[in-house]
């Protein structure tokens, strides 16, 4: 591989880490039509519903359409991040205030002592992921860089159209970009730059935020292309 002319700098690394993800992603999502992007795989999925047909007491988004958001709780998977968090010193009224639940189930789950409990996260479909995403780097934004008064809950226009939902996605993924990579080595360093109102930005330094932003974007990203190759191989499954 060619690293000629590659950046060491803590955020060169960053950007160039999301630089190609957003490549590879772009490429991955090329053809999208929208009976995939609303595919779900199993039964009980969570996904992009109108408001009167969502699956989930939490759903949420600003118009017709919503995005399921289940009761809230916090899955096994993310047990370490809770611990984390705690390890940072944050509180743990602070914590069930991030997770949206009680400080008995923070408390229980830092006493937790046992085998981890089974994830049962839901199974999502290229439609919830895509505006799982969307909502959050539209909110990123506005936390970071923007006014810091818009819920990013509510940011968001959701949309069952597969084509406009990327032509609405990609401008705000880039202008995430652009804004970042005007950050200073100050501005990295800094706690609570991000006032992101959902989860722990508040608490801790820029780069912790961007470092988190690239692993989501990554990661839902993996998951859409895992869910693309299944939609192509749905029929010759099992032989």
């Amino acid at each position: 591989m060619d690293t000629e002319g590659a950046r060491t700098d803590r955020l060169g690394l960053l950007l160039e880490q999301f630089d190609k993800a957003r490549e590879m992603a772009q490429v991955r999502l090329t053809g999208l039509g929208d009976e995939e992007y609303l595919w779900e795989p199993v039964p009980g999925c969570w996904s992009l519903r109108r408001r009167g047909e969502a699956a989930t007491p939490r759903a949420f988004g600003p118009g017709e359409w919503v995005l399921d958001l289940g009761a809230a709780d916090i899955p096994a998977s993310e047990y370490a991040e809770v611990a984390r968090q705690a390890a940072g010193g944050m509180t743990v009224a602070k914590i069930a205030d991030d997770w949206s639940v009680s400080v008995e189930r923070v408390e229980q789950i830092l006493a937790h002592t046992g085998e981890p409990e089974p994830d049962t996260a839901p199974i999502t479909t290229i439609a919830w992921r895509l505006g799982h995403l969307h909502h959050q780097f539209a909110g990123g934004w506005e936390w970071a860089f923007g006014e810091r008064l818009k819920d990013p809950k509510l940011m968001i226009d959701f949309s069952p159209s597969a084509a406009l939902t990327l032509e609405r996605f990609w401008p705000v993924i880039d202008r995430w970009r652009a804004s970042v990579g005007a950050v200073t080595e100050e501005q990295l360093d800094t706690v609570g730059f991000s006032q992101y109102p959902y989860g722990s930005d508040p608490d801790d330094p820029f780069i912790g935020v961007l470092s988190g932003a690239n692993l989501e974007f990554i990661h839902h990203m993996a998951e859409i292309a895992l869910l693309r190759d299944l939609w192509r191989a749905r029929f010759t499954a099992g032989g």
